[in-house]
């Protein structure tokens, strides 16, 4: 198990409801993929190293959770202003999805 963190510090993060609006390989990575997500009050794109698990065009329309406050990166040279939310188990990585899909972007996670 990770160091416990206090409630403030968990309190700090962001998660919200982002739709994919567009999904790309990477230019230059072979395991990156660069999602277009919707925010609700935003657009913004995140770079994920989830491409050997999805195909850029089945993620197109699908609602995922991301930190929607993490500091922005530069990935392989594409800017990335989130990160979403998977989980993994033994090679299989698995996208954080909302059970409801009335769920609408920008929605916030506690």
């Amino acid at each position: 198990m990770a160091d416990p963190i206090s409630y403030d510090d968990f309190a700090k993060i962001e998660l919200r409801i982002a739709k994919v609006l567009e999904a790309r390989p990477h230019p230059n990575a072979d395991k990156l993929l660069l999602l277009q997500v919707d925010v609700g009050d935003q657009q913004k794109q995140i770079v994920a190293g989830i491409k050997q698990h999805y195909a850029p065009e089945n993620l197109i329309g699908k609602s995922i959770v991301i930190v929607n406050n993490l500091e922005p990166a530069m990935l392989r040279g594409e800017a990335s202003n989130g990160m979403l939310l998977a989980a993994s188990s033994g090679d299989q990585v698995v996208l954080l999805t909302p059970d409801d899909p009335t769920c609408l972007p920008g929605s916030k996670v506690k």
